[in-house]
């Protein structure tokens, strides 16, 4: 892991032409693994008995237990979040117009787009990163027929304001809860609200299963519906009763899922060290602001995100994202530039970009930082060390970036 030497000179830095102060390159979504031994007797088990797919007994029983987490009658395990929200759209029967943020990763915009439905990219509260009531309710028209809040970073949205609205002008409304499985709101565990929640176990998620995700409801009639749309509508053998496809989580990834299950208390112990000790690393550096988690609230601590405020730190978020991508370290600037300016959408709502304000601020500062499992506490100080040499003398740095660029 270790490359150059801690930086105490900003001559030192990658960017500059030093060695990159680490060997391996560190991602933010690095994949988390549990016990290796239970889930290699998990799949051996599984090639024993020669069932992979089709409803196994490892994907019934990861489904009870995201249930069970969840607190909903009814989890139907996917092959991945995105074929989760594709079917929820179907079987909730939006069409027309959905309401949904832009600042959120493309997948919940391509779900709506793909089938046809326009997403009404809505603005977001500058503080919660999250999508805005008060603007929703200006999104709304006859065309409406639904509204797709995104829990992120492992926070509730204002799943109360979304369910008021919703509730009133008698609208379905879905979560996006990819970000956000083993948190809470209000005491109430995510996963449980609205019409249904999709959660990723993608394997960048603080919670895998390689790959796969899940739907969670209480409404008996819709898990029924997702339950035949997931499996090509074949409610018997030989019979289908509705239009579907191919959603099904194979028994590999309930497996990985499941074994990881057995380590999400350790994992999110893990994932709240760090983000408690990146604070503690920056704490005093103007302009360096962190998306706080609620300790009255269960979360799990996905992410590490800061804002960078250019205006007091001196150097942009993009120069810093620049200078720590030279040193093998691979922040990210999530959802970056928005859904609305990626295509098709920049084409197809060229002025969508007018009513989201804090969707642009927001994107223009947020920097997420290295977690999970594979990240020490020795990995936070020095790269820490870095952010705070760099900032500390932004001045000079923004100058010698300045000078690198061609005339």
């Amino acid at each position: 892991m270790d490359g150059g030497t801690d930086r105490t000179s900003i001559v030192n830095l990658a960017i500059f032409g030093g060695t990159p102060a680490f060997k391996d390159a560190l991602h933010v979504g690095q994949p988390n693994i549990g016990n290796r031994q239970r889930f290699a007797e998990r799949v051996n088990d599984i090639l024993d008995r020669r069932w992979l797919t089709n409803g196994g007994e490892y994907v019934n029983e990861f489904e009870r237990r995201v249930a069970e987490i969840t607190g909903v009658e009814h989890c139907i395990a996917m092959c991945n979040a995105t074929i989760g929200l594709e079917i929820v759209i179907r079987a909730l029967e939006l069409t027309g117009e959905v309401i949904v943020p832009s600042f959120t990763f493309i997948a919940s915009a391509h779900a709506l787009q793909w089938q046809g439905i326009t997403p009404v990219f809505c603005d977001i509260d500058r503080k919660t990163h999250s999508l805005d009531p008060r603007r929703v309710e200006e999104k709304i028209t006859p065309k409406t027929t639904g509204i797709i809040g995104v829990n992120l970073w492992g926070r509730a949205c204002d799943i109360d304001g979304l369910s008021e609205i919703a509730h009133h002008r008698k609208l379905k409304l879905m979560f996006d809860s990819a970000h956000a499985f083993g948190s809470s709101h209000r005491g109430r565990m995510i996963g449980s609200f609205g019409d249904a929640e999709v959660s990723s176990f993608h394997a960048t998620k603080f919670l895998n299963s390689l790959e796969g995700g899940a739907v969670t409801t209480n409404d008996p009639e819709l898990a029924q519906k997702l339950r035949l749309m997931r499996n090509f509508g074949f409610s018997t053998y030989d019979r289908t009763d509705s239009i579907g496809i191919n959603g099904k989580m194979n028994e590999i990834s309930a497996a990985m899922g499941l074994t990881n299950l057995e380590s999400m208390d350790e994992l999110i112990a893990i994932n709240r060290r760090h983000y408690k000790q990146y604070q503690k690393e920056l704490a005093g550096l103007a302009g360096i602001n962190f998306v706080l988690y609620d300790e009255n609230e269960r979360s799990n601590y996905q992410y590490v995100v800061l804002e960078n405020e250019e205006t007091k730190t001196g150097i942009s978020r993009d120069q810093l994202l620049e200078i720590l991508h030279a040193e093998n370290v691979l922040a990210r600037r999530y959802f970056y530039p928005g859904c609305h300016r990626m295509e098709p959408y920049r084409t197809l709502y060229p002025d969508a970009h007018l009513s989201l304000p804090q969707t642009e601020f927001v994107a223009a500062r947020v920097l997420t930082l290295p977690t999970g499992q594979a990240i020490t506490a020795d990995i936070i100080r020095r790269l820490c060390a870095i952010i705070r040499m760099v900032l500390e003398n932004a001045t000079e740095v923004r100058k010698l970036l300045e000078e690198r660029r061609p005339a």
